[in-house]
């Protein structure tokens, strides 16, 4: 108990410090961002594979429409939004997150921000962009996607496009969230309108510019205190 207790008051007041650290350099990076997508999706997704090939699309039409693109730097879905992106001459963002795997930044970022805590980076993510566009994924893809769901849900985050893409892919869950969590009331009927399913990316650009002619042009996505 008093080792426990001796580590709690050396290490934690520090541990704020790097936390502020991490929001202030975040900031800074990318407070001249305006317009931006975040692209969202499998770190094993490989080279050459359908997904791949679709969030390289995808990030070349945003980039084209005036986009900046935004993903976690890494390599699958991240490395082949960013390649759509800087092909197109766009702005290619990575944040980049340091974990024991050791996850580099892809060649085509052409501005990075490292972090060492998720949810700074993921404020971050929430903050700079106009959409989530959420390709097949593992468990930090679904991390991201549900934290975003929720934050709209809450009032928490003004509303904002959160685009499924791959329908077969994730059939099987939003069957499992109408069937199971919507049926046992544990979300309401207006919740399933929270998000978009769409596999074609010019559809995806297209949702955007409908979604943003009905809110004012130059609406910011605010984070509110949680």
């Amino acid at each position: 108990m008093a080792t426990f207790k001796q580590d709690f008051t050396r290490e934690d007041p520090w541990r704020i410090f790097r936390i502020m650290s991490e929001f202030v350099d975040g900031f800074e990076a990318l407070s001249d961002i305006e317009n931006a997508v975040s692209i969202f999706g499998a770190a094993r997704a490989k080279k050459g594979t359908k997904f791949y090939h679709l969030a390289e699309k995808t990030a070349y039409l945003f980039a084209k429409s005036g986009y900046a693109v935004i993903t976690g730097s890494g390599p699958g879905i991240m490395e082949a939004a960013n390649k759509g992106c800087f092909d197109a001459k766009g702005e290619s963002i990575g944040l980049n997150i340091l974990i024991p795997t050791k996850q580099k930044s892809n060649r085509y970022v052409t501005r990075q921000v490292e972090f060492r805590y998720f949810f700074c980076r993921k404020v971050m993510f929430a903050k700079y962009t106009k959409a989530f566009i959420v390709f097949p994924g593992g468990y930090g893809t679904f991390d991201e996607l549900f934290e975003a769901l929720a934050l709209v849900q809450t009032q928490k985050m003004e509303p904002m496009p959160i685009i499924l893409v791959g329908s077969s892919y994730w059939k099987g869950l939003l069957l499992w969230i109408k069937n199971t969590v919507l049926r046992e009331g544990l979300i309401r009927k207006q919740d399933l309108n929270i998000f978009k399913v769409i596999d074609e990316p010019a559809e995806m650009v297209a949702h955007m510019r409908q979604f943003y002619s009905y809110v004012h042009p130059r609406q910011k996505i605010e984070m509110t205190e949680r």
